[in-house]
């Protein structure tokens, strides 16, 4: 456990955290002391990254298998987090995937898919947590993206669900910012992880350590948001340093 444990008695929820941004972040969240609620659809990877947290931070774990995209296993996730630890204090709503590429290629399933999770999961998810969160003036993290910023040729829907993801956080925001509740929007660009590019290659695959982010700078960049006090972080964008270079 970190030395300053500053989410220490805090409950934390992380969807799609089996992998990638949402596992980091699991663990950072436990280095910083706080109870963790693991959401994904993969029960064995959530278990065996539990077992981790539990080992090396001493921090409380809830395996929650649960596909975002099913209102009710939402529902049914926060009932039990609520249950089992008595509120929420933070929801990061991390779940999210790509799939197709051009809007006349891509398939009903492909973009049925994509909103399901990018854009319903979202909603299900902060709806049924901010009564618990307003609670405790916790906070609300949402991982965008570049794309959620610029227009993304390549995967115009992607990008879309990104564009929804960080304008219904921020009117979210406006919402319950009288509450005590904070909000934050946390924007990588390429991110190493199983995130998988156009063409179905892994992102962790196709950069270089030193040519992509770390999830775990990512994650880092979500607990100093929900580790804030008073005072909120609307946004933060953490793009590798030549994302501007061939632009313009």
């Amino acid at each position: 456990m970190a030395p300053e444990a500053r989410l220490e008695g805090q409950v934390a929820i992380v969807t799609g955290a089996s992998s990638g941004i949402g596992a980091a972040t699991c663990r950072a969240l436990a280095a910083d002391g706080a109870t963790v609620v693991l959401a994904s659809r993969s029960e064995d990877r959530l278990t065996e990254l539990a077992d981790d947290l539990e080992a090396n931070h001493g921090v409380e774990t809830l395996v929650a298998p649960t596909d975002v995209r099913d209102e009710d296993a939402i529902d049914d996730l926060i009932a039990e987090a609520v249950e089992t630890f008595g509120g929420i204090d933070v929801l990061v709503n991390n779940a999210g995937l790509s799939r197709g590429s051009d809007v006349e290629e891509m398939t009903t399933e492909e973009y049925e898919t994509m909103q399901g999770t990018n854009v319903d999961g979202v909603f299900y998810a902060t709806r049924a947590a901010i009564p618990h969160v307003r609670d405790r003036s916790g906070h609300l993290l949402f991982v965008g993206s570049f794309a959620g910023h610029y227009p993304r040729s390549y995967n115009p829907v992607y990008a879309a669900s990104k564009w929804w993801v960080r304008g219904f956080a921020k009117s979210v925001a406006a919402q319950v910012g009288d509450d005590g509740v904070g909000v934050t929007v946390v924007n990588p660009s390429e991110v190493r992880t199983e995130f998988e590019t156009a063409d179905g290659t892994p992102f962790e695959e196709a950069f270089d350590a030193d040519e992509a982010t770390d999830p775990e700078e990512i994650a880092d960049a979500i607990v100093f948001a929900a580790s804030r006090e008073g005072s909120g972080v609307s946004e933060l964008d953490l793009y590798r340093r030549d994302k501007f270079a061939d632009t313009f």
